[in-house]
């Protein structure tokens, strides 16, 4: 029955993307993107477009990905400047600074949307986004900006699984949010900062974690990871270049989670500190 109900939701969400005609999708290379920006090439064809952003938020390697998944598929990939820190307030990291970002975001992938012929504008959220803080959805409905993924009912997992049997690169990648997320609300959030989470998580990748993050607590850096990377870590040789790395690029302590990973662990503090930012 499980696999009857998902194939409906794909058929569900590959007509909708018919309906709309022609498509700019926001394309960021990961799961959720990768998956709806081929759905809807093998819906409409050329008349789908991706667009990706560039800026201090978003890793060099990520960016790459998305230029070779575009170019194997032979789809126009156009990317756009859009530096977050340059955005009024977003440094000073408020409870709403996902907005601010995607406000301006979503506002200049109109923008190109317009200029090559696209009817639309769509982004990849999906149903697990409902139950976490996410004031970028806001200005995602306040700018009319397509969701096909959450109006389809798609949860991540189901998304993984038809990303499998679409033989998706992307169907077990690492779940992945703009580096800016890393810092706790209210830590000033600038251009050294994000290079230093960057090249952090960079060395963490290179060493065969899967699922991480590093967070960012001024002179600390706190490591959340799943069960292969607790596996990782249990090596002392592990730990000792992982502190030095870490060390070098300006941090001075370095800990591990004992949670591990968990979706929007940042938000964990956003009760205590709403009458703060009010």
């Amino acid at each position: 029955m499980d696999n009857i109900v998902l194939k409906e939701k794909y058929e569900n969400l590959k007509a909708d993307i018919f309906s709309l005609n022609s498509l700019a999708v926001a394309f960021s290379g990961g799961v959720d993107s990768t998956f709806l920006l081929k759905t809807a090439k093998d819906v409409l064809g050329d008349k789908v477009i991706a667009v990706t952003a560039k800026s201090h938020s978003f890793p060099k390697r990520e960016l790459n990905e998305t230029r070779d998944f575009c170019i194997k598929h032979n789809i126009l990939q156009i990317i756009v400047e859009s530096e977050e820190l340059n955005i009024e307030g977003f440094s000073k990291n408020p409870l709403n600074r996902c907005y601010l970002c995607k406000k301006e975001l979503f506002t200049k992938i109109w923008d190109v949307a317009k200029e090559n012929g696209s009817e639309n504008v769509a982004e990849g959220s999906n149903t697990d986004d409902d139950g976490d803080y996410r004031p970028g959805l806001q200005a995602v409905k306040e700018l009319g900006v397509k969701s096909p993924l959450r109006k389809a009912l798609l949860s991540k997992q189901e998304i993984r699984t038809l990303s499998r049997e679409m033989d998706l690169p992307t169907w077990n990648k690492q779940s992945f949010a703009c580096l800016a997320s890393r810092f706790p609300y209210g830590e000033e959030i600038n251009a050294e900062r994000l290079d230093m989470i960057d090249k952090a998580e960079q060395l963490l990748i290179d060493m065969g974690f899967c699922q991480v993050r590093v967070r960012y607590h001024g002179n600390l850096a706190r490591i959340e990871t799943d069960e292969i990377g607790f596996e990782i870590m249990f090596q002392k040789e592990n730990r000792e270049k992982i502190y030095k790395f870490f060390k070098q690029i300006g941090f001075v302590y370095v800990s591990l989670d004992l949670q591990g990973y968990r979706l929007g662990s940042t938000n964990e503090v956003i009760p205590n500190l709403k009458n703060r930012f009010n």
